[in-house]
């Protein structure tokens, strides 16, 4: 079952050069059912030039050899470094990064034991203390013993319905490197689920960060924040649980983003095939609903079993469009195209790209994006980010026992594009939990600032924009993690913007 469920992948800047490098997460059985070997490392790349990259995976030491499932970046000890956090089906690991030339494995001084079947991971400072904390989503308590059939007789994976689910974990991070578990006291520790994918943001409009988990086959959990060091789990209220007709479904990844521009965040979870993506619009703060019909992604996506997805701005228009990238986990026909072992063949799906209207409908471009949607193979984790310093975004795709893909962004582009990088210079790191919002002479956009997203992955944190055809920028406008806004000065466009706490005004 553990080969059906990842892999996912990790854009950082570990050596602070200004470009962005990948790390790729591993998940490997050899033939004699061994979980740990060498030729299932995980592998860290550099990239030298945006068409070039080599593989310094021995010469800084994050070649784990676990079973992979994804990877968390997050810089924990505030030295400018980002450090790195992969989960694994079995014990996860914490590397430290030194000063960008190494990592070392500090998974047992720090204090982190996390022994089970982990899947999506990431750093939030939810108690707001300046140093950033650790929530890992765990999955299920399996039985490798359990065998499974189809109706054809033929061997399958087990379905996750089989086996319990287990509670998620919060790691307080006490600085000096060490981390205390804090998930009982935090009131996580009583509600089990199957966690898949999980994003940080404020879901009730109180100014605290929040915990959304896409959980499989239960109700999602909306954790929020109370301020006092404890959640509370609030997704049926929210509107956040279920899909409009009351329905749990198979939760793996979500994107985070505002795709109908009023100002509030919304929320696209995938699932299993015969359950639609299903798109969580916010009407007003705090107030969720379906609005997956009218968004017209649920026909285009009940045949498909989508993992990794991502709300973007592809070419630049000024609103968001949508990627999911789609693989099976029970056996179908086998897809004709599929560019994958004969095993595999029948999980095979192609990928989907949407395009936004500017009103929140999306419509599927199908072989209009075809280098991306006519890759039929078992994909699960997506990232993304300016991998070549144009100001589009690339995509980077991982394949269950199948080669990565690495989608240069080839868009004809209809507008201009702002990367804003919101600093907090006494922390010296970039400000996960702020939201950015860039004004020009016609739009107020709204972008986060986060790297957990999607599924089993981490992104490039910098808040990204498309302007459509503004060719100037008014202001930028930044909520910091605790509540604080201040504007900075706008100016020209097509460029990256360093904004750092203190250097702006009170509004």
């Amino acid at each position: 079952m553990p080969e059906a469920i990842g892999p996912g992948a990790a854009l950082l800047d570990y050596d602070n050069d200004g470009d962005l490098d990948i790390y790729l997460v591993n998940g490997f059985r050899n033939a004699s059912g061994e979980l740990h070997t060498s030729e299932g490392a995980n592998r860290l790349y550099r990239q030298l030039t945006p068409d070039r990259f080599v593989d310094v995976t021995e010469a800084t030491g994050v070649g784990h050899t676990g079973y992979g499932m994804g990877a968390a970046v997050g810089d924990t000890d505030n030295d400018g470094f980002s450090d790195l956090y992969v989960t694994n089906y079995g014990a996860d690991c914490l590397y430290r990064n030194d000063g960008g030339n190494a990592f070392t494995d500090v998974t047992e001084r720090s204090g982190i034991s996390v022994p089970a079947w982990s899947s999506s991971a990431g750093f939030v400072d939810y108690d707001m203390d300046g140093f950033l904390d650790l929530f890992v989503t765990q999955y299920v308590d399996y039985d490798p013993t359990r065998s499974n059939v189809d109706a054809g007789g033929n061997p399958e994976y087990p379905s996750p319905a089989s086996f319990g689910g287990i509670a998620d974990i919060l790691y307080r991070n006490k600085g000096g490197g060490s981390f205390i578990e804090v998930s009982d006291r935090a009131g996580l520790s009583r509600t089990p689920g199957r966690g898949l994918g999980v994003v940080f943001t404020d879901l009730n409009a109180d100014q605290l960060v929040d915990i959304y988990v896409a959980n499989d086959g239960e109700p999602n959990f909306a954790w929020i924040n109370t301020g006092s060091g404890r959640f509370e789990e609030n997704a049926q209220i929210l509107g956040l649980a279920v899909n409009g007709f009351g329905q749990p479904e198979a939760g793996m990844g979500i994107a985070l983003g505002d795709v109908d521009l009023n100002g509030t965040m919304d929320f696209l979870v995938t699932h299993l095939v015969q359950e639609s993506n299903t798109l969580y619009r916010q009407t007003s703060p705090g107030i969720f609903e379906d609005a997956t019909a009218r968004s017209g992604l649920g026909v285009v996506s009940i045949n498909y079993t989508a993992f990794g997805t991502a709300f973007a701005d592809l070419d630049l228009d000024g609103d968001l469009d949508l990627l999911t990238v789609n693989g099976r986990v029970t056996r179908a026909l086998p897809h004709s195209a599929a560019s994958v072992s004969p095993h595999w063949r029948h999980y095979a799906e192609p990928n989907q790209v949407f395009l936004n209207d500017g009103a929140g409908r999306f419509i599927e471009l199908g072989q209009r994006a075809a280098t991306f949607t006519s890759a039929v193979e078992v994909s699960r984790g997506l990232t993304l980010g300016d991998l070549d310093s144009d100001g589009d975004l690339d995509i980077v795709v991982c394949n269950a026992n199948g080669t990565v893909r690495l989608y240069r962004n080839e868009f004809p582009r209809s507008g201009n594009w702002l990367i804003v990088s919101a600093i907090e210079p006494s922390l010296n790191r970039e400000a996960f939990g702020a939201v950015v919002t860039v004004v020009t002479a016609g739009q107020r956009i709204r972008a986060p600032v986060t790297p957990t997203v999607s599924y089993l992955s981490s992104r490039d944190p910098r808040a990204h924009f498309g302007l459509g055809q503004a060719s100037q920028v008014k202001s930028i406008h930044v909520r910091w993690l605790d509540g604080a806004q201040e504007i900075f000065s706008g100016g020209p466009v097509n460029r990256l913007v360093e904004v750092r706490r203190g250097d702006g005004v009170r509004p």
